[in-house]
């Protein structure tokens, strides 16, 4: 039987409603952060889908040494703060390095670790035991150079420094150079990950990232995509059967900080999700 992630009030299950994460790639202000967080929290509601808001604070992982990379630990998890009081839902951001484990799980429900960084075991273990101290989830990104199965190490680190509440997300996988491509015989294997050899709590759930799986990786001085096949992705995924979507908005794309080419505009989010909500509601008939 699959395990279930919990995220504060928010349970990601095969059998709960569908979660979506999202938010802006990064904290570009606090007004930005509510604007997009209200936004989206307010479709969730009206379609009965969980929600958790997700920022990042800082953008370590860029192109180039000029990008920018957003307000920093200490004001970055202010603002988070105040965004998680202000829309009463969950919160999410991405941690780099092992000292900020325990700063960031005092005050966000679940802690994500980066694609690239999936294998190091410092940041792991120091994510598993602050989560574990705090009562607090982590998401583990597949990198683009992970098998599914692979994963299973990235699980079993967290349960031996006593975390067992995960979620994993499937985010596209290198092919050749300047493409992901999302392999979706290998997203039914992360969705049935055999654990069986170190525990028997099952398989994580598994969230789709919509949005990063779009990218067009070394297009440049900042990272290319196609956003417009976000849509297409997001309803091949929820068809699939996935517990979440990770989806990346905002106001206005083009002007955004960070990942502008493969963020979607904030006014097709409600549409968006009353699609893959329908989906979603059809898999349970």
């Amino acid at each position: 039987m699959p395990r279930s992630c919990r995220v504060d009030d928010v349970l990601i299950a095969a059998d709960q409603p569908l979660a979506i994460i999202a938010g802006p790639c990064v904290l570009e202000s606090l007004e930005l952060g509510l604007t997009v967080g209200r936004a989206v929290a307010a479709t969730c509601r009206d379609l009965g889908l969980s929600y958790i808001f997700k920022a990042s604070f800082d953008k370590a992982n860029r192109s180039s040494i000029n990008s920018a990379r957003g307000p920093g630990l200490e004001k970055g998890l202010a603002w988070m703060k105040t965004i998680r009081a202000e829309l009463g839902v969950p919160i999410t951001t991405d941690i780099h390095e092992p000292a900020q484990a325990a700063p960031v799980a005092a005050v966000v429900d679940l802690l994500q670790i980066p694609a690239f960084l999936c294998r190091q075991t410092d940041l792991l273990i120091a994510a598993g035991r602050a989560a574990a101290q705090h009562r607090r989830a982590v998401n583990v990104k597949k990198g683009q150079f992970m098998s599914p199965g692979e994963m299973g190490g990235a699980v079993r680190k967290l349960g031996e420094a006593g975390c067992s509440n995960v979620l994993l997300t499937e985010r596209g996988t290198f092919f050749g150079y300047g493409r992901l491509v999302n392999d979706f015989l290998g997203l039914g294997d992360l969705m049935n990950l055999d654990t069986s050899t170190f525990d028997t709590l099952g398989s994580p759930p598994v969230c789709f990232d919509v949005t990063h799986s779009t990218q067009l990786p070394g297009a440049g001085e900042q990272t290319g995509g196609r956003p417009d096949r976000a849509p297409l992705l997001a309803r091949a995924a929820a068809a699939a059967g996935v517990h979440a979507l990770f989806i990346e908005c905002h106001p206005e794309p083009k002007k955004a900080m960070s990942d502008s080419s493969t963020m979607i505009a904030l006014a097709e989010v409600p549409g968006l999700l009353a699609v893959v909500s329908r989906i979603r509601a059809a898999l349970a008939d």
